[in-house]
Parts: structure tokens; sequence; C-alpha cells
């Protein structure tokens, strides 16, 4: 048996956008399949060096849930690099000021650490309404809720 790898016009080729309203959907599971779209791994050309998945836009990002206790316990955690830069941030406080940022936060954390990662990241759109500059492109609908 050979590996089979995909060529580059089978993989431009094979690129579809996707549109998944965030609205009611968990974080967590949420991310895992966007992130499981955007590495490509639902398509049979899937090989884990190439970049074969998907673009998604997700709207209403400020309408999503989170499970047990999350909205009150959980926080991110950035550091300057100077003593004393750390900065946390409550999940709630992030999401009444930039709610796309805890999506793509999950979504992020989720895909590979290293270049083919951060391209993998660049397909993912995320808007706190329900507007996207993206029709043009023609995005069919996906359920996650399933």
């Amino acid at each position: 048996m050979k590996t089979y790898i995909a060529r580059d016009k089978e993989v431009q080729d094979s690129k579809r956008w996707y549109i998944v309203d965030a609205e009611g959907l968990v974080l967590g599971r949420m991310a895992s399949k966007i992130a499981h779209l955007l590495r490509g791994k639902h398509k049979p050309i899937y090989s884990p060096h190439q970049d074969t998945g998907d673009f998604i836009v997700v709207i209403n990002a400020e309408k999503i849930k989170l499970t047990g206790k999350k909205m009150e316990q959980k926080s991110y955690f950035r550091h300057s690099g100077y003593i004393g830069g750390v900065t946390t941030t409550p999940v709630a406080l992030m999401l009444q000021r930039h709610p796309e940022r805890v999506i793509e936060n999950a979504v992020k954390r989720m895909l590979p650490k290293n270049t083919l990662g951060r391209e993998m990241f660049k397909k993912l759109k995320v808007y706190a309404g329900s507007e996207h500059p993206h029709q043009a492109q023609q995005p069919q609908a996906l359920d996650l809720s399933k």
C-alpha cells in the first residue's frame, strides 16, 4: 500500500465555505467541531502535513453557552513579559467586550502549534452579530448542534 498524498489542485478544489450560527451552542463542543473542520479531518484527502480544511464563518458569537460555573470561574491569563505583568480576564468580561475572542481562543488552542496551525487558523472568521462580509463566497449553513 502506498500513502496517498493530495495534490495542490485537489486541495484547492475541495475547499468550501461554511457558516455556523453559535447561538445556544456550548463553547467547547462547538470549538472542537470547528477545529476538526479547519484541519480537514472530515475529508478523504486529509493528510496531517497539508492544509486540507475548509473556511468557517461563525456568527452570533456573543450568544454562546458555557456549562457549569465557567461563567464565574473561568479566566484568561496573559503575561506581558515584565515583572508584575500578569493580566487575568474573566470570561464574562471577555464576552461583553470581545465575544469573538472567546471562540477564537478556544479553537486556536485545539489546532497544531506550528506554521500549519497558524495557516489553518486564518480560515476562521468570527463575528459577534449576525452580519458578516462573506456573502460573495456563498457559505453553506452548517448545523453543529447535532
